[in-house]
């Protein structure tokens, strides 16, 4: 889980990181003099990623349920490299547009992730946490990208001693953040070819040279030696086949009997029992499972999870979209009449280091509460009932939000605070619960490729409608007066949320593993055993 966490990291810090310049790298483009406009231009920038993600999100988690996560993850993240240097680059909304598209058609790790974590984890009891490490991974990138966006942005400005005019940094302003997030992301290039392992049943199975490569270096590290030993799972499958779990010579405490025969003893009966290989008897059922139909696979369940997905999707991307543009805008030049409660029009008018400062407190709020908040939470409540409460409400923070712009100057932090804690907390806690939902739903884990890609593709689609729309929106509200309009927009969106996450019933988990045979209570007949397992194997539990 570590080694996929570091991959997962590289990318809210190439995500996250322009929001804090966007605008002001959309102003220095000159496409328009129209201020009230730009808001549409940074939602085409952040939409052009999810676009091309949606496109190719179905082909990455069916490619990936054939070849392996590991291949796929690590494709992922040499576009994301790729995306930035390009973007870095960008001397206009043409190839700024060319340099995202770049990066969401290669990049279908959203759904991929949640299948790999899916199939690290079985355990009911261990999903709420397990569940949250990768949103506070995410957070963790959403401290360190809008950091280093805001502080590295337009560096011939911010640092003129250290950066002269005339420079590479004076012609690309935007290189500086986007060559620090193409470094971290060739760290995580390397980490996932060296250190990450496969989760796919069949691929698991299968020699990993840079796995091996790892181990080898690995094994040149006295610090690191222990670590070194083989971790594929076909070593660790041939050692457990090669040794036996117990002498036929060999006796159990208390279960002496007149005959010195292994075979007189319930407990050594089974445990014979694991010569057997589970993950073969799994993997020669799951073939099956691999030639399922759309309908079998796309259940009602799953349906309604992925579209629940998608509108969660649409708004909280609106929002991290929209709100550093919220904070950017500067008041207007002449102000406009105020008729509440919806006509009003002002700004912050914040600059990209403080917008910057402003979306990494966010991400370390929301670091804490994923560690030490939503997993007991989770646990306590349950996923469906906790998306249940949060589908419901989440329509009110959008309905208050524009509102900020009429507090008195010296509160208006205070409650751009508020509301970022209350949009991370609920984040926070409808992402896992539709993830744990959207797993508990798969007719089969071998299925779970194409249906995270699937709801990748569909949330991705909902992503990028979701920046433009809202800059659309935003543009023509602070035209006509009424600034709000976008956020408002939003809140109907969630509604339309409530109604579909009101219709998610909550199933049992499957368990892909069993217990090994001889931690069977010794009254239970092997044949049974071996049935269970079997089944087990076969509906993919």
């Amino acid at each position: 889980m570590a080694q996929l966490a570091i991959c997962r990291i590289c990318e809210p810090i190439a995500f996250m990181g322009i929001f804090p310049y966007i605008y002001f790298m959309i102003e220095d483009f000159h496409i328009t003099d129209d201020k009230s406009r730009i808001s549409f231009y940074a939602g085409m920038v952040t939409s052009a990623f999810t676009f091309a993600e949606f496109s190719t999100g179905l082909l990455w988690g069916r490619l990936s349920d054939k070849v392996g996560r590991k291949p796929v993850l690590l494709t992922g993240l040499i576009g994301t490299a790729i995306s930035v240097l390009i973007f870095g680059f960008a001397p206009n909304l043409t190839v700024a547009l060319i340099a995202r598209a770049v990066g969401g058609l290669l990049n279908g790790n959203m759904g991929v992730l949640q299948t790999t974590v899916a199939e690290l984890v079985t355990s009911k009891e261990h999903q709420p946490r397990a569940y949250t490490i990768m949103p506070v991974v995410w957070c963790l990138g959403s401290i360190i990208g809008p950091m280093i966006g805001g502080a590295l942005a337009r560096p011939c400005i911010s640092y003129p001693n250290l950066f002269q005019p005339g420079t590479i940094w004076d012609r690309y302003p935007y290189l500086l953040p986007n060559l620090f997030s193409a470094f971290i992301v060739l760290i995580g290039v390397i980490n996932g070819i060296l250190f990450l392992e496969e989760t796919h049943a069949e691929k698991k199975l299968k020699p990993d040279r840079g796995l091996a490569l790892g181990n080898w270096i690995l094994s040149c590290l006295p610090v690191f030696r222990k670590c070194a030993e083989p971790r594929d799972e076909k070593s660790k499958m041939a050692e457990m086949e090669a040794q036996p779990l117990l002498d036929h010579d060999e006796q159990l405490p208390g279960y002496q009997t007149n005959e010195n025969s292994p075979e007189s003893s319930p407990r050594i009966r089974s445990a014979s029992v694991p010569s057997i290989s589970w993950d073969s008897l799994e993997l020669e059922s799951g073939h099956a499972d691999l030639n399922l139909g759309m309908s079998r696979i796309f259940t009602r369940p799953v349906v309604l999870n992925i579209i629940s997905f998608g509108i969660l999707a649409f708004h909280t991307m609106t929002f991290d979209q929209l709100f550093p543009v919220f904070l950017s805008t500067a008041p207007p030049d002449h102000s406009m009449p105020i008729k509440l409660p919806f006509k009003f029009v002002d700004g912050f008018g914040l600059d990209s280091k403080t917008v910057g400062i402003v979306l990494s407190a966010q991400g370390a709020y929301q670091l804490i509460v994923n560690m030490f908040i939503i997993p007991p939470v989770l646990k306590h409540f349950g996923p469906r009932r906790l998306f249940r409460f949060l589908v419901l409400a989440y329509f009110s923070l959008y309905l208050v939000t524009p509102y900020l712009v009429l507090l008195p100057k010296k509160y208006r932090m205070i409650g751009v605070g508020m509301v970022l804690v209350w949009k991370c907390t609920f984040a926070s806690m409808a992402y896992p619960s539709n993830a744990i939902l959207t797993a508990d739903s798969a007719p089969s884990h071998l299925a779970l490729g194409t249906i995270n890609g699937v709801a990748a593709s569909t949330a991705s689609l909902c992503r990028a409608f979701g920046p433009t729309i809202s800059g659309i929106l935003y543009a023509v509200g602070l035209k006509t007066g009424y600034s709000g309009l976008a956020w408002w927009c939003s809140a109907l969106v969630a509604i339309g949320g409530a109604i579909v996450g009101l219709q998610i019933q909550e199933l049992p988990a499957r368990v892909d593993k069993q217990a090994p045979a001889n931690n069977v209570e010794p009254g239970q007949p092997q044949d049974t055993q071996v049935a269970e397992r079997t089944v087990s194997s076969g509906s993919g539990s």
